[in-house]
């Protein structure tokens, strides 16, 4: 195993397509402002690759830990890990309340990109940890891609959620489900240290509990701590990450983008609130920087 410690050092990257980060230290500010509406919540492929190439344009050989705004973009992600096939093979850590494993027939979006991470050869294995969301419930069982967990390339980390509809169809040990956060992370920490491995780490802060942090999505229960017990669990394996989460307004131009926010329950965030949260959401952002470059 061959790790990366100039990692940590590296300047973080902020792609700013929503104007929600904020500053960071030493950060590699990318606009993309221009790209908001084409990428924001959902793309087609042919406009993702069309991002990734400019990703390889614009970012350096080596850098840091990468914000990219609101939740709404998680799926960038797929470019940031499928450009780091050099480092490989390595596995994939993903916070969020969501499984982000969701049929999706237009492209690629905020809701589905994590099969498509799963199916890099150079990805070992994916966990998403953190979900509380019946996106994993028998309801939505449907919706799931099932390729990634059959091929045993996916493990989905659950609390609050009825998953026995997966282990009716031989998918049980794909899913983990805790009673709270502390059993989840301490499974989860445990199995870290029994197997260490090189990993890619992406943060999305709608799996912490809105006392941690304020987000337009339905939140999870994990607290900052949670998120700190396992950053420091991985150390110096870490060979990139990147945080989303941010709160920010847009107002979609294109109908189905505007009719599948409006489905997911993203209701509009009132200036007062949104302000304060992104004070809130922020001050977060430098401390897991810190944290993550601490390592």
């Amino acid at each position: 195993m061959t790790s990366n410690p100039n990692f940590m050092n590296q300047r973080p990257v902020i792609l700013d397509f929503d104007r929600s980060v904020g500053e960071l230290p030493d950060a590699l500010h990318v606009d993309l402002a221009d790209r908001q509406e084409t990428l924001r919540f959902g793309c087609s492929i042919a406009n993702m690759e069309a991002f990734s190439r400019q990703l390889d344009a614009v970012l350096p050989a080596e850098y840091g830990t990468v914000f990219m705004g609101s939740g709404d973009f998680h799926h960038i992600s797929w470019p940031l890990i499928r450009r780091l096939r050099n480092k490989g093979p390595f596995q994939v850590i993903v916070f969020d309340n969501h499984p982000d494993n969701m049929r999706f027939p237009f492209g690629v979006h905020c809701g589905s990109w994590v099969r498509r991470v799963a199916a890099l050869a150079h990805v070992s294995h994916v966990h998403v940890v953190g979900i509380t969301s019946n996106d994993v419930g028998v309801a939505h069982a449907w919706e799931n891609y099932l390729r990634p967990l059959y091929a045993g390339k996916l493990t989905n980390w659950c609390m609050d959620v009825d998953t026995r509809w997966a282990t009716r169809i031989g998918l049980g040990r794909s899913f983990k489900v805790f009673p709270d956060p502390d059993a989840l992370i301490a499974h989860f920490i445990a199995m870290l240290e029994q197997s260490p491995q090189l990993t890619y780490l992406s943060i999305d802060k709608d799996a912490l509990s809105p006392d941690a942090a304020h987000t337009n999505w339905d939140q999870g229960r994990l607290l900052e701590h949670h998120l700190n017990a396992v950053i420091d669990t991985l150390a110096s394996h870490l060979i990139g990450s990147d945080i989303n989460g941010e709160v920010s307004a847009h107002e979609y131009a294109t109908p189905w983008k505007r009719w599948l926010s409006r489905a997911d329950g993203q209701a509009a965030v009132p200036t007062a609130e949104l302000i304060l949260w992104q004070v809130q959401q922020r001050a977060l952002n430098h401390r897991l920087l810190a944290r993550i470059q601490g390592c």
